[in-house]
């Protein structure tokens, strides 16, 4: 599966993605976004590769490599979660690897392509989106797209040796 824009596409998960799935998942700079808490290892990840062929409503989720048309090099990850067919909604997140990336309009164009996915072919009703309280950047792109904030979730996550909010985001397909 390839979701084709401007500067980059969005792909399904290859076995040669390892090492780069390998180093996303265990950098811990990014743990508290994606709710992470122990390293995966290389042998987990292999394992989960394999089984990345299974299609959104056997494995309730979706995750894609978002690439950079340009040098088609990995920068980042964009996925489907909490897939729920008979309720027509879905979580949505995204996170692009390193800081030379970000701020490039690249967290745009891959949300542009997953939300237009979302409604036209998975014909979802609605997205949704957990973002920490902190996390400007993140509440910036989504808010871009009409998510709406309808919930605060009060010191949902521990980090840094204090409690965070996370902040619960909709975009309802009107």
């Amino acid at each position: 599966m390839t979701l084709s824009g401007t500067n980059l596409y969005l792909r399904a998960l290859e076995p040669e993605d390892l090492d780069f799935i390998y180093q996303i998942e265990n950098d811990e700079s990014i743990w508290q976004v994606s709710n992470t808490q122990t390293p995966y290892s290389k042998f987990l990840i292999r394992q989960y590769l394999e089984n990345a062929h299974q299609d959104i409503y056997e494995a309730k989720q979706l995750r894609l490599a978002i690439c950079v048309k340009e040098s088609n090099i990995a920068i980042g990850l964009i996925d489907l979660f909490d897939f729920d067919p008979k309720n027509k909604r879905a979580g949505i997140g995204i996170v692009i690897q390193n800081d030379a990336d970000r701020s490039k309009g690249f967290g745009k164009e891959a949300l542009d392509l997953l939300i237009k996915y979302s409604f036209k072919q998975l014909q979802l009703h609605q997205l949704f989106a957990n973002i920490g309280s902190d996390n400007v950047p993140s509440i910036n792109l989504f808010t871009t797209f009409g998510f709406e904030k309808i919930g605060v979730k009060k010191d949902w996550n521990y980090s840094n040796n204090a409690f965070q909010d996370e902040l619960l985001f909709q975009l309802i397909n009107s």
